[in-house]
């Protein structure tokens, strides 16, 4: 997904995509890598996720499960009203949607952790926690609205016409090493 920038200053920039929507973003770091300007971008406002609770037989109360991206169209209206009842502004915003506004102080009843059905190069089980900020119903249906525990970084270089791109999943796999050691040498000029 090829996204136009626009500064608001060198410590940030807006993301946009393919069909207008945006994503002003904090620039955490900037790099020259084999001749490409990186940026490590995090979301200026909280990233929100929405799950639906699928039954998976009789004897489960079921799974929590990422909605499709068609279905956020559905659920967005009753979603962004029951955020705002916790004053927050849900936002259609590029990659994630977003929140505005403080978002209330994590406790551990308000946390969950979600198997990815995935393993980490150690072969542990990998694991997301998401912070419960509300549920809600459309269409009799339960939706979970979260936020990640951990920050939302975004790597996205910029292109020959100035504007700047996302790094797609295979494009990081292919330069993670060149990455990580880069990263690793920023902190240590720190």
């Amino acid at each position: 997904m090829a996204d136009d920038t626009q500064a608001f200053d060198d410590s940030a920039v807006v993301l946009t995509d393919d069909v207008g929507r945006f994503l002003p973003c904090q620039v955490e770091q900037r790099f020259d890598l084999n001749g490409r300007e990186y940026l490590l971008l995090l979301p200026i406002d909280s990233p929100i996720e929405i799950f639906v609770w699928q039954e998976e037989d009789d004897d489960d109360d079921g799974v929590l499960m990422d909605i499709e991206d068609e279905d956020i169209d559905l659920v967005f209206p009753t979603a962004k009203a029951v955020l705002a009842e916790h004053n927050l502004t849900l936002q259609r915003t590029a990659i994630t949607l977003t929140a505005a506004g403080e978002l209330p102080e994590a406790d551990e009843e308000s946390c969950l952790i979600l198997d990815l059905d995935d393993v980490d190069e150690a072969g542990e089980p990998m694991t997301e926690e998401f912070q419960v900020l509300a549920n809600c119903f459309h269409n009799e249906q339960e939706y979970v609205l979260c936020t990640p525990m951990e920050p939302l970084l975004i790597f996205a270089y910029r292109t020959a016409e100035g504007t700047l791109a996302i790094v797609t999943p295979e494009e990081f796999q292919a330069i993670r090493g060149s990455l990580e050691e880069k990263l690793f040498d920023l902190d240590d000029e720190e």
